[in-house]
Parts: structure tokens; sequence; C-alpha cells
């Protein structure tokens, strides 16, 4: 159904940590998404999308910019986003919207724009400038927890205990179910306090929410019927070495990865020892949670479409659904993200945008990115996209168009430094610039480049789609490698931060393009 013609309202979600491939929609042979199946129907799925860095604070800011890492320059989580940067927020008052926000956005506030003493200078899991907060719901998910009290559930045990099993003699790896049932989920909170607000807007006033769900990011629990949805022993292959200590022996930095940021307590509350000690029967009840919190916040995508619905304001509401990063979800034996690897890196789009019917239930297989989502929502509201973003607008394949200039590889970057305590740089024995990888990545080779002298990676996707054999040091790989090598260089060079650059002081003043400051 096209919209009605007035201002249309926006719905940006994101589900935290939502692998690409994890969609019945694009074929997964076990993950059923009927909600967001439902939605890319009537919308257009983007199947080669991927984030633009990793953990949560550097791969929202590149969607909430429309910039790179290398330019928005927030590295890890605490980094601050510096102020003068546009965001998707800031852009949408400039065209009449009040974004409001429902649960996090993960972004450090400017110091230097706060006393020293600000509490919000203690966290960084800010509020992105621009959001009026409806309901704020951070990791330690206080709301939630007094919305749980006041349904008589004991939530005393706080994040993460409360996400432990109800069952204190369940087995360190389990489908035990948690104190909370699939009514009282933080992703069933949201939705309804989401529809609560949806129900106080004016008809015909257009409004703008970004629900911002923590699934499927762990703890890896969750209640009936999830809980037992999917069988452990279904379930693609894991790409991976044949063992925890060969993957470690491949590249210094899992050797570092592995040892330093896998602890299973960060995935299981109270679980001892490293995520490597588990067996792959045991990384498979994992991923069996896994799936089945993927279906538990589609389930939650259901009652939202009905609410809109409800509202009549379906015809006239574009719909972005898609994460902020993936999940390695033990390929590589691993779980969380960070690295190079696709299973990091490749997360879902579905974009419906009423008035662009035309390429509506189609695939794109074209390669896009976390920074094409700002440009593509101002120019689907009417609003200018700055030339100085690194993001493109998706708009045409939209319309069932085929852009001529479109990318042919994803780039993505991942910076591990660790300012505050210094670790990473005592490990490796160098100073936090060096301590960086970028990506290149085309439908049939990778290329990795690390800062600080880390070997290189090359791998042949055509041939080697898990990632599993690096090609850098081969000689008759030399060649690709050097040119990806250029190829890589060129793509920085491109997009070194152009919001002065694309401007000139003239005779008769500033002429071109340039970032006016908030």
């Amino acid at each position: 159904m096209a919209g009605t013609g007035r201002r249309q309202n926006i719905l940006l979600i994101t589900c935290d940590q939502w692998r690409g491939d994890s969609l019945s929609a694009v074929g997964h042979p076990v993950v059923k998404t009927p909600n967001s199946d439902a939605l890319a129907r009537e919308g257009v799925l983007f199947s080669r999308h991927y984030a633009g860095a990793a953990p949560c604070s550097p791969a929202r800011a590149c969607l909430y910019t429309g910039l790179y890492q290398m330019n928005n320059r927030v590295c890890r989580n605490g980094t601050p986003l510096d102020d003068r940067h546009d965001n998707v927020a800031r852009a949408a008052r400039r065209v009449g919207y009040d974004p409001t926000l429902f649960g996090y956005t993960d972004v450090s506030p400017d110091p230097r724009n706060r006393a020293p003493g600000d509490p919000f200078l203690r966290s960084y899991e800010g509020v992105l400038p621009g959001f009026t907060t409806r309901q704020l719901l951070p990791e330690h998910q206080k709301g939630w927890l007094s919305w749980l009290t006041q349904r008589g559930i004991d939530s005393s045990a706080g994040f993460p205990d409360v996400h432990r099993p109800s069952n204190a003699d369940a087995p360190e790896v389990s489908n035990a179910v948690p104190i909370y049932s699939k009514d009282e989920t933080p992703a069933a909170f949201l939705t309804g306090e989401f529809l609560r607000w949806l129900g106080e807007q004016d008809k015909g006033e257009p409004w703008f929410a970004h629900v911002s769900f923590l699934s499927p990011h762990p703890p890896f629990i969750v209640p009936e019927p999830f809980n037992t949805m999917y069988d452990p022993a279904e379930g693609p292959a894991y790409n991976k070495a044949p063992s925890f200590e060969a993957e470690k022996a491949s590249h210094p930095f899992l050797a570092y990865h592995l040892e330093h940021h896998q602890g299973k307590s960060s995935f299981i509350p109270g679980a001892p020892g490293k995520v490597g000690d588990w067996s792959e029967d045991e990384f498979r009840k994992i991923r069996a949670l896994y799936y089945g919190m993927i279906s538990e916040v589609d389930s939650q995508l259901g009652r939202i479409w009905q609410g809109i619905r409800d509202k009549g304001d379906w015809g006239d509401t574009i719909v972005i659904l898609t994460s902020d990063h993936a999940e390695m979800m033990g390929d590589h034996h691993m779980l969380g993200k960070g690295g190079w690897f696709d299973g990091s890196y490749h997360i879902p789009l579905i974009v419906k945008a009423p008035g662009h019917e035309r390429a509506a239930g189609s695939t794109v297989d074209r390669f896009t990115a976390a920074v094409d989502i700002m440009p593509t929502l101002l120019e689907l509201v009417g609003g200018a996209a700055q030339p100085h973003l690194d993001g493109q607008s998706l708009k045409p394949f939209l319309d069932g168009d085929e852009p001529a200039d479109w990318r042919d590889a994803a780039h993505w970057e991942y910076d591990f430094r660790s300012v505050a305590n210094g670790t990473t740089e005592a490990y490796f024995g160098t100073g936090s610039r060096q301590l960086n990888l970028s990506v290149i990545r085309t439908e049939a080779v990778k290329y990795v480049h690390f800062g600080g002298g880390l070997p290189p990676l090359l791998y042949d996707l055509a041939n080697d789609p898990g990632e599993t054999r690096n090609l850098a040091n081969d000689p008759e790989w030399l060649a690709v490698r050097l040119e990806f090598a250029e190829r890589l260089l060129a793509w920085r060079a491109r997009h070194l931060d152009q919001s002065l650059a694309l401007s000139e002081l003239a005779e008769n003043g500033p002429t071109g393009h340039f970032l006016r400051l908030p």
C-alpha cells in the first residue's frame, strides 16, 4: 500500500549482534524469522550488508553518522564521538522530526562539552545527540528489572545474573529457562513501551522511533518456547581451524584475542574458563539458544508490525531493520565479535519505504554498508545527504534501479587499542595508533591489513568461504595481495575526512560544501 502523500513516519530497528545469514528469508537452513520475512516481502532485503566496525559503539557510530571509523574515530566502547559530527537524529530534527529512542545507542559523549565531574562521562552508554529518550535501556537493564519487580518477579540479582537459569542446578550450558517468561523478556518490555508511546501520537503527525533491542546479544538464555525451538544437532558446519590452539597459532592477533577476550562469563553468567574450553556439542547448544533468541525478538517484531497497522500508520511508515554488528557463534572457536571474519560483520538489512514498492519483495546482492543508512533515510524524507558522508543512498535499489557507480567491495575496520588500561598496548609492545586493521572484501577475495607491523591476511573466498587458509605469503598470490593492498589504500585516500575538504575560501567567501557545526 502506498503512502497517503504526507511526510512519512520512520521506524529504525536495530537487533544487537544478529548475523546476516541467520534469517529464513535469506535461506538459512534452520532459523525461522516469519515477521522479518514478512517485512522483506513488502520491502527490499539487502543480502550483502556489512557493519563498518565492531564492537557496539564503533559499529553504531558508523550507522548513526554515515562515516567510516577512519573519519568518525570511535575506536572502542568508550571512545567519545566528536560532537562536530552530524548524525541521523540531528539530521531528522532539521526536517521536522522528534527522533525518540527506545533502548540505547552506546554513544560516549564528547567530554570537551561537559564538566569534568559530569556523571555522563563515567559510562560509554550515552545517548546519541538529537534523540529524545522515552525508554532508556542500557546494559544494566534497570528499567526492565524494575518492571519485572512490579510484575512480582524477583529481579534483585541484577544484570547479568538475572539471566541465569531459574534452576540453580542446571548445567553450565543448557536450555534451562530464566525466571521471566516470553512475555517478560527485555525485548517484550521494550516493544510494549514503544506501542504505548505509539498510541499517544497524534494522527497525521509524523513520528520517528528508534527501537534498539539488545537481543540476540548475550547472555545466551531464552524462555519457552524458544529455548527448545531448535535442535543443537541441526545447523551449518563451523568454519574453524582443527583446534583452539591451532586457531591461536594462525595469527598473532588471534593468539591475543582468543586468550584475553574469550571468557565464558561474557556469554553465560558465572561460567569459569575460556570459550575455547567448550566442546562442539556445547557450542551447538549455545547456537540453538542464539537461534531461539533471534526467533524471540522476531516475535516482538510481529507485535510492532501489528501495532502500527492497528493505528493505521503502516502505509505511511518507513521501516529499517538491521543490526549494529554480528556474532561469531562458534566459527573460528569464537563467540562475540571482533577481528576480520565475516561472522562478526555481515548483518541483516531490510528496508520498507512506502511509495517505493517497485522492487518490493526483491533481494539486492550488491555490497551495502552501515554508513548507507543515514543518507538513505535523509533522501527518503526529503532531506539533503551532505556530500562529505561516506555512505550512499540505497533509494535507487528501492526503486528497482541498478546504480552504475555502486561499490564492488565491502570495507570495515577494527581497532583493538585499550586506552584506559593499556593491556593491548603492553601485549603487542606498541602504541594505541598501531592497534588496528582494515578490510577489503570482494565477492572472491578478502584482504586484511594491520597497523603496527602485524602480518596481513589474504583469503580466496571463491574456494575458501570459511576463511581458513591465509594465502598472504603464497608466491602465486603475491600479485593479488599487492593489488588489494593498493585498492585498500585507494579506498582510504578517497574517504579521508571531507567535512571541509570539499570547500574553499574564495574572493566572495566560502564556496562548495562545508560541514556546519551543530
